[in-house]
């Protein structure tokens, strides 16, 4: 929501600063106002969605639960000799 809040309002704040914009005489004077008007609206926008609360209604708790499944080394007897494999251990 804030997202698409935040890109409306941006759209917004362009089209108004070329809309309001008279043509002038020198063309880059006009650039330079937008750009200006442009990015004061976005400094102050940008500050209240920055300072506005947080979205969710309360505390979360979560609880860190150990992994389920692990690898374990584990030697074993193949016939001829002591060898090495990983197994996964479920608890």
């Amino acid at each position: 929501m804030k997202k698409t809040f935040a890109a409306f309002v941006a759209a917004a704040t362009i089209a108004g600063s070329l809309a309001a914009a008279p043509a002038p005489a020198n063309a880059q004077r006009g650039v330079a106002a937008g750009v200006v008007g442009g990015l004061i609206g976005g400094a102050i926008i940008g500050g209240a969605i920055a300072s506005s609360r947080p979205a969710y209604g309360g505390r979360v708790y979560v609880e860190d639960a150990p992994p389920a499944c692990r690898l374990v080394r584990e030697r074993f007897w193949d016939g001829y000799g002591w060898a090495y494999r990983r197994v996964e251990v479920c608890h």
